[in-house]
């Protein structure tokens, strides 16, 4: 294998070791510092196109020269980011802002008063799963991921409902492969059972605690090769008996991206069972003591529903012929369509969803992206509006049959705080505060308009301090999602917080291809019309700049995963409007990404380049494949994980070795492949927070700012 120029890779990884040996600092990364990277032109023809690609090769990354490519790229980053002088106190921030004794609302059984919780120490790495009998009774430790291996993790934890046994998930290394364990809870014993496949998970428990239904990917063998990780399936495991005995009870033989689980109503009567693709779907229901056929609700894939089952009423949330969402209600015993009748009808502002809690509908709204809640009774009267404490995020959770209500609060500059909600009086009860070491008195947020390139309106959230002088000096951190039809909804971020302690402001824009305006605004951003998210994007940046906030060299954007392709586009589309882009776990060869792993599923929200008109569209934005030799681009941190279940690191490595060979003379393009790490990020406290300042020091370097109690950096 060898390099462009006739190099060969192995002889050149030398003198890039050297290098490596001394002190380089972060600015200094220039042309003869990158590490050698081999040029192998393969040439696709899709629709008559012919595509080239240099670095195809990259995307095995069990390859060896892979490997140790990716190896000395790390080295090359680390040498940069290491040495950034704020790096030590965003470290010792973070770790003041993360580590904190604290517990979670702890939650009671269905039937009985047992109670079970997580706990965390200061020191702790990871949260402990913990239970009690009853309110007054001590705090049993059940499931201490402290004390397993260094990778492992506790994916989940689902009692039975009168909390016998614990259903648990295992992981390692942030892949997402849960392997689940039964737990009895009196004796705290590991039964022998085990269960079907890989990724298993969502797990509903029968009233009689006999067995429960889970969800779980074929075994290797099971299906052809290449498609272990479609093929999702629901079967149901009987306490005591091997895993192979597993029936499956619900899947699809034709579709193999098709999603199922099945859930259990509150009164323990009835099964409900939901197949999907993305944001359409499917559902039926049937007696749990009654014959096996399904009764459909909804069926033919024409919309989004969910169904809560409540005193043999189906309450049915959907956004048929309501892009802006609403509830429907009928009798089980007539569940057809033509039987519903509109119990909240659609509004102005998007219904998020309900919670039937304590004989009452708590229904959600996002107006402008913060929450609303009003209170219904089961005929749909509007009670009453929840007196939340600002424009932030909000949940209620709870049971229909029990008297607590829950409520959990949030926002920018408001730390995660959890209520009780006194009915009769309409007043929320202070339960539990985030206990984190911050005070947010001087930081506000304000809710700002723009137009977008198309002339569309666009909300966006600005966070700063509330002495911001508009002179244009600012570091901003701008930062976006627009896909899948997520809203991004206020909610406090301890590192965020420590942006705004060294000076800088946060700006979130609520791109069309979210989830903040309904079904048309998402629409309004997928497939042929993805550039939109961009442009809306580009055009938030442009208004910072023009309203005099902040100017190019100050800005920084930052996105993950959709939020990735996000940062990574408009950086190639725009590269005069930024100085600074960390992307993480981001797609950026958008001709490919349907080979790789499940991702062929994303293309019910990108397309994909099989088709010729998608290809069109994909090749069109697809970041790597339109940067230009020559160009200067911003600055770019670009980070992937070796355990991705969701986005194969590959993306992040091309795109590396592509901005190197078109700018090698300019900002620094630096690749980070996290070991041992998923999609979210490390397994233990420590390594998110070493991972976390990775990123914040390397854009706080690029904007030149310091730490509150150091000097700017310069530059």
């Amino acid at each position: 294998m060898c390099m462009a120029g006739n190099c060969p890779l192995e002889r050149s990884l030398s003198s890039v070791m050297i290098w490596l040996l001394g002190f380089v600092p972060l600015v200094c990364v220039a042309q003869d510092m990158y590490p050698p990277t081999a040029r192998i032109t393969v040439v696709d023809t899709l629709h008559g196109m012919s595509i080239v690609d240099d670095y195809q090769w990259i995307e095995d990354g069990a390859d060896s020269m892979v490997i140790r490519w990716t190896n000395i790229q790390e080295k090359l980053t680390r040498s940069s980011i290491d040495t950034i002088s704020c790096r030590p106190w965003i470290v010792k921030r973070l770790n003041e802002l993360w580590r904190y004794d604290d517990q979670s609302t702890p939650e009671r059984v269905l039937r009985g008063d047992r109670l079970f919780f997580k706990t965390k120490k200061k020191d702790d790495e990871r949260w402990v799963f913990v239970t009690k009998e009853n309110d007054d009774a001590q705090v049993v430790e059940l499931l201490n991921p402290n004390t397993w291996g260094p990778t492992e993790t506790l994916d989940f934890a689902t009692p039975s409902r009168d909390g016998t046994y614990v259903a648990f998930g295992k992981a390692k290394g942030g892949s997402e492969d849960a392997r689940v364990r039964v737990m009895e809870v009196e004796t705290g014993n590991i039964l022998p059972d085990t269960l079907r496949g890989w990724r298993q998970g969502g797990i509903s428990w029968l009233p009689d605690n006999c067995g429960f239904y889970y969800t779980a990917y074929p075994a290797r063998g099971e299906v052809p090769a290449g498609e272990e990780q479609y093929w999702h399936s629901v079967y149901f495991h009987r306490l005591g008996t091997p895993g192979e005995e597993d029936q499956k009870i619900f899947w699809h033989d034709e579709v193999k991206e098709y999603f199922h689980w099945i859930s259990l109503s509150e009164d323990g009567k009835y099964l409900l069972y939901y197949r999907s693709r993305f944001n359409k779907n499917e559902v039926y229901f049937r007696p749990l003591d009654g014959p096996g056929e399904l009764i459909p609700i909804a069926t033919g894939f024409d919309a989004s529903y969910g169904v809560d089952l409540i005193e043999n009423k189906l309450l049915i949330t959907t956004d048929l012929n309501a892009p802006l969402w609403k509830v429907c209600i009928t009798d089980v015993d007539r569940p057809g369509s033509e039987f519903w009748r509109e119990l909240l009808p659609e509004t102005g502002d998007k219904l998020s969803g309900i919670s039937c809690v304590s004989g009452h509908i708590y229904a959600a709204y996002l107006h402008h992206a913060y929450t609303k809640i009003a209170v219904h009774d089961l005929d749909g009267k509007r009670l009453r509006d929840l007196p939340l404490p600002g424009l932030g995020t909000a949940h209620v959770w709870g049971y229909w049959s029990k008297p607590e209500v829950w409520i959990s609060y949030s926002s920018f500059t408001y730390p995660r705080t959890v209520y009780r909600y006194r009915f009769k009086e309409n007043a929320l009860e202070f339960y539990h505060r985030l206990p984190v070491d911050v005070d947010v008195r001087g930081f506000t947020t304000e809710l700002v308009w723009y137009e977008s390139k198309d002339g569309t309106p666009v909300s966006m959230f600005l966070i700063h301090g509330k002495s911001l002088t508009q002179d244009g000096t600012t570091p901003v951190l701008l930062t976006g999602y627009g896909g899948f039809n997520a809203a991004m909804t206020p909610y406090f971020s301890t590192s965020r917080i420590m942006w705004l302690e060294a000076g800088g402001m946060v700006a979130v824009p609520h791109l069309r291809g979210g989830g903040e305006y309904g079904r048309a605004w998402h629409e309004a951003g997928k497939r042929e019309h993805k550039q939109n998210v961009f442009d809306d994007f580009i055009a938030a940046a442009e208004w910072l700049v023009e309203n005099n906030y902040t100017r190019p060299e100050h800005l920084a954007i930052s996105g993950g995963s959709n939020g990735g392709l996000l940062v990574g586009a408009v950086a190639v589309q725009r590269p005069d409007l930024f100085r600074a882009v960390l992307c993480t776990m981001p797609l950026l060869d958008m001709l490919r990404y349907h080979k790789f792993g499940y991702a062929n599923i994303w293309s019910e929200e990108y397309g994909s380049a099989d088709d010729p008109e998608a290809f069109q569209y994909l090749r069109a934005y697809s970041p790597y494949h339109n940067i230009v030799d020559g160009v200067s681009y911003p600055a770019m941190l670009i980070i992937g994980s070796e355990n991705d279940a969701r986005v194969d690191p590959l993306h992040a490595r091309k795109m590396a070795a592509r901005l190197q060979a078109a700018d090698p003379a300019g900002e620094p393009h630096l690749l980070l492949v996290r070991k041992a790490s998923g999609h979210g990020g490390g397994t233990t406290l420590y390594e998110r927070i070493e991972q976390s300042a990775d990123g914040w020091a390397f854009l706080m370097s690029m904007l030149g700012m310091g730490s509150p109690i150091q000097p700017p950096m310069g530059g």
